[in-house]
């Protein structure tokens, strides 16, 4: 596809070996290059781009430190299998049955994929405004805090931090140190708080300095953030739940009816 040139006065200020990368990177990502298939040769690189050979490797290396290609000196650089996955909320937001896990490491599974995840803090905190508003809290007031992050075949997917009203978490084991079996949805509905509506707020960003370690971020390249309010009947708001994934490694796919 060619973009028509719109003189603004504004310039790509990006070096020219990151202008080849992005270029390769949405080819990459709409599936123009196909997972297990060759990149263009170096040749036809440098002569697509009127590039430099060290130009063109420097493009390449920062591909291969986002994990969207692999390659190794004398041998042709391919697009990874797994180049980037989709996750479908819709698939994984229904409590688990009892004694089951939390779906969606089960719905990991059924794609082929080691899952876990890591519990990181259990705490109260004051939390981000977005999310006091949310819960309905008032100024200052403190909620419950759960953080995680969640693995694919031992990679990090998603710093998942989420906050519950003090009110309901008070002697529950959302304020414990351990993993809930099942998940919150199971617990929530155990508690009589049965999962009715979820709202998901979806924004890029610039990764902070706790996403970008977490997620093990190869450069400040966006990442997705999902602001998702749980409600309850009457609907009360339950559970606010931020989420953070690598936005060139994974999207969001949602269906929906019209209203």
């Amino acid at each position: 596809m060619t973009v028509p040139h719109i003189d603004d006065g504004t310039r790509d200020h990006r070096s020219l070996h990151e202008r080849i990368a992005a270029d390769l990177r949405d080819e990459i990502m709409s599936g123009d290059l196909a997972p297990g298939s060759k990149l263009p040769s170096t040749s036809r690189l440098k002569e697509r781009f009127d590039a430099s050979n060290a130009t063109i490797q420097k493009a390449l290396h920062l591909l291969k430190d986002e994990r969207l290609v692999v390659g190794r000196a004398g041998a042709a650089v391919t697009v990874r299998e797994h180049r980037q996955r989709t996750m479908r909320p819709a698939s994984y937001m229904a409590p688990a049955p009892p004694g089951e896990p939390y779906r969606w490491l089960t719905e990991a599974a059924k794609h082929g994929a080691r899952a876990h995840s890591t519990l990181l803090e259990v705490t109260e905190t004051r939390p981000p405004a977005d999310v006091s508003a949310a819960l309905h809290l008032s100024d200052g007031e403190s909620a419950a805090l759960r953080s995680q992050i969640l693995f694919l075949d031992d990679e990090p997917v998603e710093l998942v931090t989420s906050y519950y009203p003090l009110s309901l978490a008070h002697g529950t084991p959302i304020m414990g140190k351990q993993k809930i079996r099942g998940g919150t949805p199971a617990l929530l509905a155990e508690l009589g708080f049965p999962p009715r509506l979820s709202v998901d707020r979806v924004s890029a960003r610039v990764p902070t300095q706790e996403q970008y370690q977490a997620l093990r971020l190869p450069s400040d390249l966006p990442v997705l953030r999902t602001l998702r309010v749980v409600y309850s009947d009457e609907d009360r708001p339950i559970e606010a739940t931020v989420m953070v994934k690598a936005g060139h490694l994974y999207e969001v796919q949602y269906e929906f009816t019209p209203e």
